[in-house]
């Protein structure tokens, strides 16, 4: 179970992040590999620019690779 308000930086939580990202993951085609997902979460993040574990794991799942 993937706690959404694990706060990840400046106030910012793992469910922040997932909200924010979210629309443009539902607007975005369908992604290749699992490598270019995790580039892509970590680009589409406001101001935190580096990996984060549980929201990659989130769109990963929402994905299906």
């Amino acid at each position: 179970m993937m706690d959404r308000d694990k706060h990840i930086w400046e106030g910012w939580t793992v469910g922040n992040f997932i909200d924010d990202v979210e629309p443009f993951f539902d607007m975005c085609g369908p992604f290749m590999d699992k490598q270019s997902l995790k580039r892509w979460v970590a680009q589409e993040q406001p101001y935190y620019k580096k990996h984060i574990p549980e929201v990659y794991n989130y769109f990963l799942k929402k994905s299906g690779l």
